[in-house]
Parts: C-alpha cells; structure tokens; sequence
C-alpha cells in the first residue's frame, strides 16, 4: 500500500528528500506568480519536461497518477466560466495540475523512509519540547502516501461498477470504498504492531 516510488530509476532519486521537498516548496510558490494561462500553461511544460527527462514511460506513468484530480479541474473550469471567469479559472486549473504533478514527482522519486526521516527532522523543535513526534511525523508521512493509493482503490471500483452494470455510478460505491479504506489501515496497523509501534524512545 505504501509504495509509491516509480521503479523507473531518474536522476532525481539520487537527490536528498529534504532538497526535493524545499524545491517542491519553492516551485509550488512560485506557480502563485505567474499571472495568466499563458504563462501558466508555460509552467505546466516545464513540469512535464521534468517528467520528460527519464523517458516518455515516466512521463505517463506521472500523467496516470493525475487521473483523481481531473474531476475537480473540470468543476474549477466550469464554475469559473458559469461566473464569468474564464481565464482565472483556467489560471487556477492549470496551476492545480502543475502543483499537484509536482508533488507526485516528489512522492514517485522519493522513499517513504526518507521522507519520514525529513518530516521528524522539521519536527525536532517539539520533541526537544518533550513531545512524542513520532506518532505525528508517520501520521503526515502516511496520509501523504494514502490519499492517493485510496484515490486509485476508488477509480478501479467505480471502473468495475460501470463493466458490470449500466445503472449511473452513485452512493452504492460509497461502501466498498469505506471498507478499502478500513482494510489498508488495518493492515497499516498489524505492520507497525509487528514492528514494535511508534512508542519507542527518542533520542534527546
């Protein structure tokens, strides 16, 4: 459930967590400058050229993992148009997509063990504080990973309800999703459980 990391080898898995996550930091503030589609539309190329430095079956493995996010760029787009707000809704869609891609970029190149070791670390203020970090850092760590693996359960869910019957997809899958959702955290749990919880000491 937790592997996320593209088996594509890339040049940026050889980059340091912490310097993907501030670069991540720095790109995803800087998208909030750029002022119209054009030039936003200039920025989501350089992310795909990102994406297109490992090879084309990077580059499409990336663009499946924004499949979740489609609906809601087409609810941005529409809403905006309904407004009377084309072009900041299309500036707002666009920057969606790069942010997002971006972030996946971060999470397809990066080890989940790293990324760990980078949330405690920013978290070394409290635990100095006398705070357990530990149950914090993992739970920020592993909604970052779960969300999208959740994302993913719930799109082949509703793939096999549209194979199987012609009703409209609705509340029926609501479900099915709940309990995927129970069952991975179930599992979560029994691993941490067998590897000794998140209660160990830390070190001062």
């Amino acid at each position: 459930m937790l592997t996320l990391t593209s088996d594509i080898r890339t040049p940026y898995h050889g980059l340091r967590a912490g310097v993907k996550l501030a670069a991540l930091c720095g790109a995803t503030v800087g998208l909030f400058w750029l002022p119209n589609p054009v030039a936003m539309a200039g920025g989501l190329a350089a992310v795909a050229g990102l994406y297109l430095v490992p090879g084309w079956q990077f580059l499409r493995e990336g663009v499946r993992l924004l499949k979740p996010i489609w609906f809601f760029v087409v609810l941005v787009l529409l809403w905006h148009v309904f407004m009377q707000q084309a072009m900041t809704g299309a500036v707002i869609a666009l920057r969606l997509v790069a942010a997002v891609a971006l972030a996946n970029l971060v999470t397809m190149t990066t080890r989940f063990d790293d990324l760990i070791d980078v949330v405690m670390w920013l978290l070394t203020p409290l635990r100095r504080a006398g705070l357990n970090t530990a149950p914090l850092g993992f739970a920020i760590v592993l909604v970052v990973r779960f969300i999208p693996v959740l994302m993913d359960k719930a799109n082949k869910l509703i793939d096999a309800w549209r194979a199987r019957s012609a009703r409209r997809v609705g509340w029926q899958v609501a479900l099915p999703i709940t309990l995927c959702a129970i069952d991975d955290a179930e599992h979560v749990a029994e691993a941490l459980r067998a590897r000794g919880g998140l209660n160990a000491p830390q070190d001062p």
